[in-house]
């Protein structure tokens, strides 16, 4: 299963797992959000509204694509956080994990806050 999210500046593509939350996410596109960033990270609300899943992390590796439970939002890490311990990618809190981005996770550099943010399947 993949997906394309793209911005203003670019877009990358992922291959998810089959989550339940995944599931739900490929049943909801097309998405349209408004991008924020947070350190080395991008996240966007929704809509959705997913359990936490038992297997859900909060320290992933870069270019994981993750479920922020708590806000609603698909979470894109390509480097540390605020609250990373040296290079990890430390989410805000537990997040499901959907996959990962296919290529260089750092295209989400160009990723600005307040940027239209648009998921849809590849």
């Amino acid at each position: 299963m993949k997906i394309r999210i793209s911005w203003p500046a670019g877009h990358v593509t992922a291959t998810l797992d089959d989550t339940p939350t995944a599931t739900a996410l490929l049943a909801a596109l097309p998405l349209h959000g408004t991008a924020n960033t947070w350190g080395e990270e991008v996240y966007f609300d929704t809509g959705l509204t997913p359990a936490l899943e038992s297997d859900a992390r909060q320290v992933v590796d870069p270019g994981t694509v993750a479920f922020w439970t708590e806000g609603n939002a698909l979470a894109l890490p390509y480097g540390p956080t605020p609250i990373s311990r040296g290079d990890e990618s430390r989410l805000a809190s537990p997040c499901n994990v959907l996959g990962r981005v296919d290529g260089d996770p750092r295209a989400l550099a160009t990723v600005r806050n307040g940027d239209a943010i648009h998921v849809q399947g590849a």
